[in-house]
């Protein structure tokens, strides 16, 4: 399988803020739609009216908020081998970390000046697929073909706990619980969600289910209430996720592409006095950049808007840009197999594109942004790590 996964990668060549919600999906969406029914039948953004949100990011259009000044630095460490995942740390603007096909992850500080590696977390035994950063930042799980989870400590690198699937198969993705971080869920090569107690190393008990293939991406909404899980089939699959024990419930199935690999899967609420529905981001292999509703409480989904990419084989990730609901307007950013990261707005029916940043020399996987935009981070096929500084108004 390992070579499958290089293979895949070599082709042509996690995190918004959280924000405690209260209330029914149903109600809040019904209350947004009453209060703002002078947008677009559909639209999903703050609205005009969302000026003390709107000063708090400047009366700028989206391409003036989302020029970039240029390349702010280069981290070249896991160098020609792929780095499918990074992602900046909680409520952070210069602590980053990613993870490499070479079977290691890098923690790298931003400031001060100039960055770093401040510490690199060796011990899986395979290339690793996947981590997640704790809410405090004090510990980052991750997953690898070796079909290992392991704990890490992020302050000295040291590895605290290895946990081994129980059916010896390949873990191909990780979550943490957003409300209980003792909580992890793993996916595995053979098609199976576990719930994981990461302070004991034990599965909870009904805290497992099958999917219809290879578990790629997982989300959880918010407050945790709701998991999302894609399949290398095409499908995503919503689960009730019970906070009292651990257990989850299917309920509902969305074929996305028969046979296409859902390797993204991005939740935002959006759910606040000036927001509309909330909404999941998925990249699913079909050229396109897809923006779903979340509909009711079981998670079902309902196509909004789709975005052109160039995205038919290799595990592109994309993000929901983190001030989206302080802005007018919304932004989404997303990697690609033509070596860009492009920037849509949501908003428009047309010309959508709000900025392309070029620089890569492969297939841009992942991204993601710090807690105050400032800075942006994408890492490609080949290795490379660019971070991007956004100019300043």
């Amino acid at each position: 399988m390992a070579a499958v996964w290089q293979q895949v990668l070599a082709v042509d060549a996690r995190t918004s803020r959280r924000t405690p919600v209260r209330g029914s999906y149903q109600l809040q969406a019904q209350m947004n739609r009453a209060v703002y029914d002078e947008r677009p039948p559909g639209s999903l953004v703050p609205t005009s009216v969302a000026e003390a949100s709107r000063a708090m990011a400047g009366d700028t259009t989206l391409s003036e908020n989302y020029a970039f000044a240029g390349m702010h630095h280069i981290f070249d460490q896991h160098v020609d081998s792929a780095v499918p995942r990074l992602q900046f740390a909680n409520d952070d603007k210069h602590l980053l970390a990613c993870c490499s096909l070479d079977g290691s992850l890098s923690i790298m500080t931003l400031s001060p000046s100039p960055p770093s590696v401040k510490v690199i977390l060796k011990g899986h035994g395979g290339p690793v697929t996947d981590f997640a950063w704790s809410l405090s930042n004090d510990i980052i799980v991750s997953t690898s073909l070796d079909g290992t989870l392991r704990i890490w400590n992020t302050e000295d690198g040291r590895c605290i706990r290895e946990v081994r699937d129980p059916e010896s198969s390949e873990l191909l993705c990780c979550t943490f619980q957003p409300m209980n971080n003792n909580l992890t869920v793993v996916g595995n090569s053979k098609h199976h969600l576990q719930v994981v107690n990461i302070s004991t190393g034990k599965k909870v008990k009904g805290g497992s289910s099958k999917l219809t293939g290879r578990v790629l991406s997982l989300s959880f909404d918010a407050p945790g209430r709701i998991l999302w899980a894609g399949d290398d089939r095409g499908s995503i699959f919503s689960f009730l996720f019970d906070m009292a024990t651990g257990k989850l419930t299917k309920a509902k199935r969305l074929v996305v592409s028969e046979g296409s690999s859902i390797c993204s899967i991005s939740a935002r609420s959006w759910i606040s006095r000036e927001a509309r529905d909330p909404s999941l981001l998925i990249n699913a292999c079909v050229n396109k950049l897809l923006l779903y509703r979340v509909v009711d409480n079981d998670g079902t989904l309902q196509l909004k808007r789709s975005f052109p990419i160039q995205h038919g084989s290799q595990h592109v990730h994309s993000i929901f840009c983190p001030l989206m609901s302080f802005r007018q307007g919304a932004c989404v950013v997303t990697g690609s197999e033509d070596a860009c990261v492009y920037f849509f707005d949501v908003e428009r029916n047309t010309k959508a594109i709000v900025n392309k940043l070029q620089g890569h020399g492969g297939p841009v996987l992942d991204v993601s942004f710090n807690c105050d935009e400032s800075l942006l981070a994408s890492a490609d096929s080949t290795g490379m790590v660019i971070i991007w500084r956004r100019e300043q108004k």
